[in-house]
């Protein structure tokens, strides 16, 4: 079943790829400029406080399969403050951006196409913000229940499957980083 969600999570934010892809073929000079407000240096801290957090939740994962339920549980919550340290990050971006005009409406500070690049970028990133918060619960939750005894070395599926949601919430990252930060800068 988690399968499925995920490949239709997959399908979900690759809605949000098409959106971009129509946008920038049909206003590419604005998706560049649009491109350049966004905070490089920022989204790569964000990227990299992810990708450290895909790595502990696999080392999390094998601590358990390991019989190392203390590791696991600290490593389940290093993940989940990670989570929170990413959510934080960006909402400091989202801050900047909208104290700069750049958010979509009555005021914005350029033109309708970097005004339908910087949509897309909200509304992408807000979903992946969600995304990322259901996994810090996730993560927490985990930590709990193994703390309770809940899963071993011989049975958790739930901590795999979870850890598995992770991943693909960090894979989303890094495509929504390439597209907003990346394109069209040298």
């Amino acid at each position: 079943g988690l399968w499925l969600f995920l490949g239709n999570e997959i399908l979900f934010f690759g809605g949000f790829v098409i959106a971009y892809a129509q946008g920038r073929w049909t206003h590419p000079d604005a998706y560049i400029a649009a491109s350049a407000h966004t905070d490089l240096l920022l989204g790569g801290i964000e990227s990299l406080v992810l990708l450290i957090s895909s790595f502990i939740a696999s080392v999390a994962l094998r601590s358990l399969m390991l019989d190392r339920r203390r590791t696991a549980i600290r490593l389940l919550l290093a993940v989940a403050v990670l989570g929170l340290l990413f959510l934080g990050l960006h909402g400091k971006e989202w801050n900047d951006e909208i104290h700069e005009h750049l958010l979509p409406g009555h005021g914005f500070d350029g033109s309708g196409g970097e005004q339908l690049f910087f949509f897309i970028y909200y509304v992408a990133t807000g979903f992946h913000g969600l995304h990322v918060l259901i996994g810090v619960v996730l993560m927490a939750v985990l930590a709990q229940r193994l703390g309770q005894g809940r899963y071993s070395a011989r049975h958790h599926p739930a901590v795999e499957l979870s850890i598995l949601y992770w991943h693909l919430v960090d894979g989303v990252w890094m495509l929504l980083f390439t597209l907003f930060y990346l394109v069209d800068r040298t």
